[in-house]
C-alpha cells in the first residue's frame, strides 16, 4: 500500500513541477504576497501633509507647530494664514488634516485655564484621519503638559506596547502571511489535483488502477502537505532573519499546529477538486474559499469588530485559529495550552473535510 501511495505521491510533485502553471501558482504568489504586504499594505501613516494655522503669537502656540514640523509620519506642514483657506486645503485633498490654533492659546495656559486647539480631518480617509488625530492629540497633550506643569512634563502616565513595542507594522503582518500564504498555496495545489486527471482523460485511469479511495486521498493530500510546509518554513526564515522579527515562542508548536492547519484546508481543497470538473473550476472555487477566509479571519480587521452571529460563522475559518497561533507564537511565546486549544478546531475541521472528500471520491468510483 505505502509503496501505491509513495508512487502516487512522486507522480502529483512531478505533474505540478513540470507543468508551467504549476510552477506559477508555487512561485509567484507567495513571492508578490511578500512584496505587497510587507511593502505596500501597511495601516501605518507616513508621509502626509498637513496644514498649521497659527494665530497665536505666544510661545506655547509656536511650541505646538514646532512639534508638528519635527514629526516623523508628516512629510510637508503647510503654514496658513487665515480661516477660509481651511476650506480650500481639505476639499482639494492637499492636505488630510488641518490644525487651528486660536490667538488666545498661550494666555489661557498661562493663566490656568484650558485652552484649545481644534484639528479638522478629512473624513473620506477615516482611516488614517484617526491615526493623524491620534499622533496631533499626542502633540499637543505634550505641550500643554509641560506648559501647566512649569515646563516639566508631569511624570504621570507611561505607555508601554508588549510584544511590539515599537508598533512595527511588518511584526504583525509577518507572522500572519505564515498561515495565509500556506492556505493559498496549499488550497490550490489541492484543489487542482483531480480536476487536473479529470480534465486531462486520467481520471478513469486512476480510478481503475489498485489505488484505493484512501490512498488517492493520501496520494492527492501529501503534495499540499509538502508545498504548504516548504512555504511556511520560507516565511518563517524571512520574517526572522529579512525582517529581523524575533521568534519568542516555541518552533515545535508552530510546526505541530501547522500539519493539522495544513490537513484542514487540504480536506476542503480536495472538496473542491472533487466537485470541479475543470482545473478552471477547481481555481475559481479556491479563491471563493479563500478571500473570505482571508476576511475573516482577523487579518485584515478584528474578529471582535465583527457582528456576533459572523463571529461565530468563523470558527469553521481554519485560517482564523491558525492566525491565532502564528502571530501568538511569534511575538508572544503563546503558551502550549493556548496553542492546543486554538488547533483543536482545526482537527475537527480536518476529521469532517478529509472523510468528506474520500467519500466524494469512493462516490466517482461507484
Amino acid at each position: 500500500m505505502w509503496r501505491r501511495i509513495v508512487s502516487l505521491i512522486i507522480k502529483e510533485m512531478l505533474a505540478i513541477w513540470r507543468d508551467p502553471k504549476g510552477r506559477a501558482v508555487i512561485l509567484v504568489p507567495p513571492l508578490l504576497q511578500l512584496v505587497i504586504f510587507a511593502f505596500a499594505m501597511t495601516m501605518e501613516v507616513r508621509n502626509l501633509d498637513i496644514a498649521v494655522l497659527n494665530l497665536d503669537t505666544g510661545n506655547r502656540g509656536r511650541e505646538v507647530e514646532a512639534g508638528i514640523l519635527g514629526a516623523s509620519p508628516f512629510d510637508d506642514v503647510i503654514r496658513l494664514q487665515s480661516v477660509n483657506q481651511i476650506r480650500e486645503m481639505i476639499d482639494g485633498q492637499r492636505v488630510i488634516a488641518v490644525v487651528h490654533i486660536g490667538q488666545d492659546f498661550t494666555r489661557r495656559i498661562e493663566a490656568g485655564e484650558s485652552a484649545d486647539v481644534q484639528i479638522i480631518l478629512d473624513g473620506r480617509k477615516s482611516n488614517a484621519s484617526q491615526i493623524v488625530n491620534s499622533y496631533l492629540s499626542s502633540i499637543i497633550s505634550r505641550v500643554s503638559a509641560a506648559a501647566y506643569a512649569g515646563h516639566e512634563t508631569p511624570d504621570v502616565l507611561r505607555v508601554r506596547h508588549w510584544f511590539n513595542p515599537n508598533l512595527e507594522y511588518t511584526w504583525f503582518t509577518l507572522p500572519g502571511l505564515v498561515a495565509t500564504i500556506t492556505l493559498l498555496t496549499t488550497i490550490i495545489v489541492t484543489a487542482l489535483s483531480v480536476a487536473r486527471e479529470r480534465e486531462l482523460g486520467t481520471f478513469d485511469q486512476l480510478l481503475v488502477s489498485p489505488l484505493r479511495p484512501l490512498e488517492i486521498v493520501v496520494g492527492k493530500s501529501a503534495p499540499g502537505l509538502i508545498f504548504g510546509y516548504l512555504h511556511g518554513t520560507f516565511f518563517i526564515l524571512v520574517a526572522v532573519f529579512g525582517f529581523k522579527i524575533p521568534f519568542a515562542g516555541s518552533l515545535f508548536a508552530l510546526y505541530g499546529s501547522m500539519f493539522f492547519y495544513l490537513l484542514a484546508v487540504i480536506g476542503i481543497g480536495l472538496f473542491i477538486s472533487a466537485i470541479s470538473a475543470t482545473q478552471q473550476q477547481a481555481i475559481l472555487g479556491a479563491f471563493v474559499f479563500a478571500s473570505p477566509a482571508v476576511l475573516l479571519s482577523g487579518f485584515m480587521s478584528p474578529v471582535e469588530n465583527m457582528p456576533d452571529w459572523m463571529q461565530l460563522a468563523t470558527q469553521i475559518n481554519p485560517l482564523r485559529h491558525f492566525l491565532v497561533v502564528a502571530q501568538g507564537v511569534f511575538l508572544k511565546d503563546l503558551p502550549l495550552f493556548e496553542v492546543a486549544r486554538n488547533t483543536f478546531p482545526l482537527v475537527l475541521i480536518a476529521t469532517i473535510t478529509l472523510p468528506a472528500s474520500a467519500w466524494l471520491l469512493r462516490k466517482k468510483v461507484s
